[in-house]
């Protein structure tokens, strides 16, 4: 079953992130276990953010969130955040292209 794990921050240095998060991406090239991400600006909340990032299974979501490197985009983030960063944690249980 497919993991899906969304993380919600308040930044006005969203810049910095997109600057960071495309950093991490050429430096993990061919070791990431995320398979996709997705970053969402709320249109109701000023400098609210959502970034989804979906995994095979929970246990390679939960092997992730053990990696330096993922510690290291945590600390990041929060550094940049307004604020305390909200996490859910999610199965997936059905998903449509419509």
């Amino acid at each position: 079953m497919k993991f899906r794990q969304i993380i919600e921050f308040q930044t006005t240095r969203i810049d910095d992130f997109n600057a960071h998060l495309d950093a991490w991406i050429t430096k993990t090239t061919g070791q990431r276990i995320p398979h996709r991400a997705a970053l969402c600006k709320d249109r109701d909340a000023e400098n609210v953010y959502v970034l989804t990032v979906e995994f095979s299974s929970h246990p390679a979501g939960m092997e992730n969130s053990g990696r330096p490197e993922t510690g290291e985009f945590a600390r990041f983030l929060s550094s940049i955040s307004d604020g305390p960063l909200r996490f859910r944690n999610l199965d997936v249980l059905r998903t449509e292209n419509l």
